[in-house]
């Protein structure tokens, strides 16, 4: 069948089953990132935004091409994990750009949406590389526009066909890929969603089914959050019709009765989420800006207590307790935000200061909502945000900017880094300056990892098997072996400088504990005139995190 425009129930479709297909193939995607420690994650985290993006637009099959893409765009963006998370919302956040306002869609709009969406990759990228996602969409791209048929299954079939073609010449772009004898993940993840969208057309799917989360994993959650936690109980959702609204004075307003603020500003509206104790104040300054819609208050301790079926009147008074609690807190001048894997390195940053820590890193990037959310919830003139994994600088970046607070992303890509980062804050100086201090402090941390292998491979000149030890310094593989301990020795060995002062060894969950206290008994013989430290990490994956400064 032919088709030579698609509506929004055809468009709701396509990028459903995407989703849907993206999320069946995740682990494939996984499976092809290079380097092979179990940290893999591009298939996760590209299908976990998309996921939170299709999410938003769960009901909106009736509606037009462009409202449905410009919400979904949105969810892509407050949903974005990793770096292939945060590129792939750039690259609807192009396509919601170019089919803005648009009841339905022909071939020539769509294939210019594409080339829409690929340049806003690019931009949000600084430095792009070829042979990545990038690549992928700019192919896709080019040849949508190329295509001479105005039909957009044989627009979309060409799309896929030469896609698949260009991610097939990948390694050829990166010798990397080359060497692991992979095309590149976060390009194949993009070729899944535009064969899972081409599907649907080509084969006239009339209704395709939101694969959602599971009642059981949710209520997994609530079942560990305590009432107590939660401060502002009232989830107040809204929009305010008015164009080209002046919003900064009316944020600052709200900010102080509530957290988890979220304002988006479109030309025509103001999107509204904040968890407050005091609804009706928050629609009164809104009220001062236009006309109110699709108002919606849910009380969240009250559904905390439907979920756990808890109704005693002890808990009603608590609430009440902590409403009043909430109202004296003070504004503070500097607060912290960390990303960590592990509940002893977790202990370790909250007992430096860090207000709120962010359970996430290596196999678990968190999404620029969930940064966003504890940047939201601190009472704090200033914020810094410790990323602590190299995957996860974007998606801070992208919250700092969705953020109303004045909020600095200090680029630690490991958690050494952010923890040198955290000790050498200083209250007295300003934000600037601290900034400055701790990028710094950051320079002079050598990072080094214990870990294992997922597969077989052979990568920077080294033949690596299936299980084999390995050992990284600053991300890069030195050493391999099938002994934790002597392969974190050596690579200690290749960290050390003539100037070195400090070893700091945190130890994970899956370490032979039994041999701690030796190994340590060892370093301190080996390097009698250097202070060694240890501590128990405890987080997944990784023997031995190690720094030497």
């Amino acid at each position: 069948m032919k088709h030579l425009n698609i509506d929004g129930q055809c468009f709701y479709n396509m990028v459903v089953n995407a989703s849907n297909s993206l999320e069946e193939n995740k682990e494939y995607v996984n499976s092809l990132n290079v380097f092979p420690v179990p940290d893999g994650d591009t298939g996760t985290n590209m299908s976990m935004t998309f996921k939170t993006a299709v999410s938003e637009i769960q009901g909106m099959k009736d509606k037009p091409v462009g409202e449905i893409v410009k919400k979904l765009s949105k969810g892509a963006l407050m949903g974005a994990r990793g770096n292939s998370g945060v590129i792939l919302s750039q690259i609807f956040r192009g396509i919601a750009k170019s089919l803005e306002q648009k009841e339905y869609v022909n071939c020539k709009e769509f294939a210019d949406s594409l080339m829409e969406g690929s340049k806003s990759a690019y931009k949000a990228v600084m430095r792009p590389t070829e042979g990545t996602i990038l690549t992928i969409i700019r192919a896709a791209a080019e040849s949508a526009v190329k295509c001479q048929s105005d039909d957009i299954t044989v627009m979309l079939g060409e799309v896929c066909e030469y896609t698949k073609s260009v991610l097939n010449k990948t390694p050829e772009m990166l010798p990397v890929l080359k060497k692991a004898k992979v095309v590149d993940a976060g390009g194949m993840g993009l070729l899944i969603i535009f064969q899972g969208m081409y599907e649907v057309i080509k084969n006239n799917m009339e209704s395709v089914e939101i694969n959602c989360v599971k009642k059981t994993e949710i209520s997994s959650v609530v079942q560990n959050l305590g009432e107590q936690d939660i401060k502002f109980g009232y989830c107040t959702e809204f929009f305010i019709n008015v164009e080209n609204a002046q919003i900064d004075d009316f944020k600052h307003k709200i900010q102080a009765i509530g957290d988890s603020m979220v304002v988006v500003n479109d030309e025509d509206m103001v999107k509204v989420h904040i968890h407050t104790n005091d609804p009706g104040q928050v629609l009164s300054e809104a009220i001062k800006l236009g006309e109110l819609s699709k108002i919606k208050i849910d009380n969240m301790r009250q559904q905390h207590r439907n979920v756990l079926n808890i109704h005693s009147e002890a808990s009603l008074g608590k609430e009440t307790n902590q409403e009043d609690e909430n109202k004296n807190i003070e504004l503070k001048k500097y607060a912290f935000v960390s990303v960590a894997m592990g509940e002893g390195i977790k202990n370790i940053f909250e007992d430096l200061g860090v207000d709120y820590v962010i359970e996430g890193g290596q196999t678990m990037n968190p999404s620029t909502q969930d940064i966003l959310e504890c940047i939201n919830k601190i009472n704090s003139e200033n914020v810094l945000v410790f990323p602590n994994n190299k995957n996860i600088i974007m998606a801070a970046n992208q919250a700092a900017e969705l953020s109303s607070k004045n909020v600095r992303v200090v680029g630690t890509k490991t958690i050494p880094q952010g923890i040198t980062a955290i000790t050498s804050f200083n209250e007295e100086l300003d934000l600037d300056e601290n900034v400055k201090v701790m990028e710094e402090s950051i320079a002079k941390v050598i990072t080094g990892s214990v870990t294992y292998a997922v597969r077989d491979t052979e990568i920077e000149g080294k033949v690596i098997k299936e299980g084999d030890i390995l050992g990284l310094v600053e991300g890069k593989i030195q050493e391999t072996g099938n002994d934790m301990f002597e392969t974190c020795d050596k690579v200690i060995s290749k960290m050390m400088k003539d100037d070195s002062e400090l070893i700091t060894v945190f130890y994970g969950k899956d370490c032979e504990k039994q041999k701690i206290e030796g190994f340590l008994n060892k370093l301190e013989e080996k390097y009698k005139d250097i202070d060694v430290q240890f501590y128990d990490g405890n987080q997944p994956l990784y023997y031995f995190i190690v720094s030497v400064e």
